[in-house]
Order: structure tokens, then sequence, then C-alpha cells
């Protein structure tokens, strides 16, 4: 099994100019779509299994994810997908930005899911939270009931508030034209 061995964004940018390496992003698609950086490699994370060492073409493999967190709690996962040395972007896609190195984005996709579940737990939990100190105590409920809801999706991995989001208008993909 591999090692991951931290570069710095400067160290990724220079072995991906000469050829050396190839940079694999194991974020999931809709962080992909919405920002990544420029020539990187699409390999989700929850479908890593379908990853070839062959996808690199001789070349070493560099991971990265949004801020380095990711790629850090999969690191054994992630060298047992690589026969050879194996690397990870130092800090992720927010220190290869951080550095003014150049990256694709399409600010006209969705923010991605789990940020929506954030922004939207963390929305209905201070609305509940208000109406319950201004209006009636019986709003505290809501925030009682979104909190069970964040509970159980960490418990379990089942996040009924993701499911609706995710059919919601603004998250489905427009039909390809024949």
């Amino acid at each position: 099994m591999s090692v991951l061995t931290p570069l710095s964004p400067a160290e990724v940018s220079r072995r991906l100019k000469a050829g050396e390496a190839v940079l694999i992003d194991i974020r999931e698609p809709d962080e992909f779509a919405r920002e990544h950086v420029v020539g990187a490699v699409h390999a989700p994370l929850s479908s890593l299994d379908r990853f070839s060492q062959s996808q690199a073409n001789g070349r070493a493999v560099i991971f990265t994810c949004r801020t380095g967190n990711r790629t850090e709690v999969n690191r054994d996962r992630l060298a047992a997908c690589v026969s050879g040395q194996a690397f990870v972007l130092e800090g992720g896609l927010e220190a290869w930005k951080a550095h003014g190195l150049d990256v694709r984005a399409d600010r006209s996709k969705p923010i991605e899911l789990m940020r929506q579940v954030q922004m939207a737990a963390g929305g209905l939990i201070l609305i509940g939270a208000a109406l319950g100190l201004l209006v009636h105590p019986a709003f505290w409920g809501l925030s009682a009931f979104v909190g069970a809801g964040l509970f159980v999706a960490g418990a379990t991995g089942f996040c009924g508030m993701a499911r609706v989001l995710a059919v919601m208008p603004w998250n489905r993909t427009a039909p390809k034209a024949a």
C-alpha cells in the first residue's frame, strides 16, 4: 500500500505542467461540476472502487478534495488505490485557489448539496428559535425536529433533507438536446 505524501499547490502545479502527475478530484459530482482544478480527473470518493490506476498512464497520482480534510480522513482508502507512490494536494482546492492557480468554475451550477442542507437546516433552526422566542415557545419544536433529523442523518447516513433538496428544480440537470 502507498503512503500519501502532501504536496504544496505550487509543487502540484509544477508536476502537472511537466506531465509527471495526474490530479484526481475525489469530491462528489455536484461539487466537481461547480468548480475544480483545470485538468483534474474526477473520481468521486463514493464510487472510488471504479478508479483504475491505468487512468494515470504511468504518472504519479495526486488526490485532492475541497480543503484536504476528505483526503486526510480517507488516507488509507486512497493509498490502497495506487500501487506506487501517491500524493495529496495540501489544503485541497481552497489552497490551490489561494495560490492563484487555474480553476474551472461554473457558477450556473447549484451550490453543493451538502452546503444546501447545512444552509437549510441552519436557517430552519434559527427561524424556529426566533419564532419560539418572539411568537410562541411551540415553534422551538421546529428547531428540535431539524436537530433530530440531523442526528438521524449522521447516525444512519440517510438525510431526508438532502433527498428533498436533490429533487428541487435548481438541482435538476436539464435534459440533453437530441
